[in-house]
């Protein structure tokens, strides 16, 4: 790994403690080096806040004059509720931009490249790139597939179960496993489930187990059975997925999280509308009960198992 890559790789680092405070923005951290050595550091910490570059400029405790900055994501060149940062970094002398991805956001999208370049600061692109795309996925499926990026969740027994027979009250995460699902919870946009599911269980479908920001709740209710759901759910009585989605992409809401039941479960899964499964493995058995969904035919790279 050469410096341009050691010092992207730190970029991302910095840009990932972001994660569920920053949405709808995308992750973003910034290093600014000068003569071979990390000068300040920064990255977006919440949204309608300094983005990176601002705030590692401002960190810095000397002139960032002639010093190369490296940053995740091309700077912006529009004002939006914050200033335009590739007007900061011009204004403050910085005489190279390293960079690793693209934005795809049409109101960036090659302007911030192009006001660096005209100002006569050397820009360097694609520098870990792959990595960059890996941690804003979210942001990257929701600009270039217009829908939200898509994480089909459940725990299930060891012999594969997700509900007994009957309707007696059980329990298959572990605390530990509880925790971890909050937390996933709190990096998500929002996090829908069923109206069976809003019927059995009147889910709270919070973060009360780890320290971050609820998800926007949201019912899909195709058969318009539910009448008490709370206003600041989002209930939706679309037909299909597709509608779905597409609603969710016009409300801006850039990730979801389905805790659904089996049969929405199901439904996602056949229609192919999910970027990954996470499946929360259990020690306890059933023996019968509801089985949890066949992934025995999909991709298996997009599936993860929690022990």
């Amino acid at each position: 790994m050469n410096s341009d890559q050691e010092y992207m790789q730190r970029c991302l680092q910095l840009a990932a403690n972001g994660l569920g405070r920053v949405r709808p923005n995308p992750l973003v951290g910034c290093v600014i080096v000068k003569d071979g050595v990390i000068v300040s550091e920064g990255y977006h910490q919440e949204y309608g806040h300094n983005h990176a570059e601002r705030n590692a400029i401002l960190n810095s405790q000397s002139s960032v004059l002639n010093s190369t900055l490296y940053v995740n994501l091309e700077p912006c060149s529009h004002q939006g509720l914050t200033p335009p940062c590739a007007d900061l970094i011009i204004e403050k002398g910085i005489r190279k931009v390293v960079c690793c991805n693209d934005d795809p956001n049409p109101l960036v999208a090659g302007k911030g490249f192009a006001k660096l370049e005209a100002a006569g600061i050397e820009v360097v692109r694609h520098i870990l790139e792959d990595e960059g795309r890996r941690l804003n996925r979210r942001f990257f499926t929701f600009m270039e597939k217009r829908r939200p990026y898509i994480i089909l969740k459940w725990a299930q027994t060891s012999d594969g179960f997700m509900a007994p027979e009957g309707r007696r009250n059980y329990w298959i995460s572990s605390q530990r496993q509880n925790i971890l699902n909050h937390r996933w919870r709190s990096e998500e946009a929002a996090i829908l489930i069923g109206s069976q599911t809003y019927i059995d269980d009147k889910p709270q479908l919070t973060t009360r187990h780890y320290n971050g920001l609820n998800p926007t709740p949201i019912v899909l209710d195709r058969r318009c059975r539910l009448k008490d759901v709370p206003s600041h759910w989002l209930h939706l009585h679309s037909a299909t997925l597709d509608e779905v989605v597409r609603q969710l992409f016009d409300l801006k809401i850039q990730s979801v999280i389905v805790e659904g039941g089996r049969a929405v479960l199901d439904s996602f899964i056949s229609e192919g509308l999910y970027d990954e499964i996470r499946i929360l493995r259990s020690s306890v058995r059933f023996g019968v009960g509801l089985q949890a969904p066949d992934i025995s035919s999909l991709d298996k790279t997009r599936i993860q198992f929690f022990d």
